[in-house]
């Protein structure tokens, strides 16, 4: 197993890279499905960068408690600043989430946005089936990710600016990954439903809302 990238020297700048290279439209897929989750109360919420999305959870959710991982110190001192007066409501665990134990089931939430693209398709298996014992019978998993999708737009646009965008990271952090993982079939494997998909930027980006029960009923495709 490779060592988790390094993401300190970019959590104060993460947000800026992030506006200068994609606008809003990451932050929008993260947002995408936050209506769906008023009734979750024990979140783990997984490499959240900054802090951003859990910042926004806390307060859209006044009673739902969260337990936070990420291998940078910088980015959890960035997430709990950004957390401010609902500090309390979470904990924080400096780990590397492929060998992480989760700390307080069962989570009725786990989030992961922009996180599985680090891993690959043979360890978010693992990861999941570790999560769906931690996971309650109604949890729901909240992904955003990259894609390539189908045609002439995957090739000539999405698939080389994913390979510019893990190259930059890998210089940056020591990511050694250099392709997207089959994400999809790997929380299908390990017993997750996807319950709604909605692609952004032609597909090159994706919002899924997962459930924890894979006989559910097959994914809603929003505009």
């Amino acid at each position: 197993m490779s060592a988790p990238p390094n993401f300190n020297r970019l959590a104060r700048i993460y947000r800026w890279m992030e506006l200068a290279s994609f606008g809003p439209w990451l932050w929008w897929c993260r947002c995408t499905f936050l209506d769906s989750l008023p009734g979750c109360r024990r979140a783990l919420v997984i490499g959240d960068g900054d802090g951003r999305f859990t910042a926004r959870l806390l307060r859209a959710n006044p009673a739902v408690q969260i337990d936070a991982v990420d291998a940078s110190t910088a980015m959890l001192a960035s997430l709990l600043r950004r957390a401010g007066s609902d500090t309390y409501r979470v904990r924080t665990y400096c780990a590397d989430a492929r060998q992480w134990q989760p700390a307080n089931p069962p989570y009725d939430l786990i989030v992961a946005h922009f996180f599985l693209d680090c891993l690959t398709t043979e360890e978010i298996d693992l990861l999941a089936a570790t999560l769906h014992k931690a996971a309650s019978p109604q949890a729901l998993w909240l992904v955003s990710e990259f894609a390539i999708p189908a045609g002439w737009f995957g090739r000539l646009v999405a698939r080389p600016l994913v390979w510019c965008l893990y190259w930059a990271f890998g210089h940056l952090t020591g990511l050694t990954l250099r392709e997207l993982p089959d994400h999809r079939t790997a929380l299908r494997q390990s017993g997750f439903a996807l319950q709604k998909h909605r692609t952004r930027l032609g597909g090159l980006l994706v919002s899924e809302l997962w459930s924890v029960n894979a006989a559910s009923k097959s994914a809603q495709i929003e505009p």
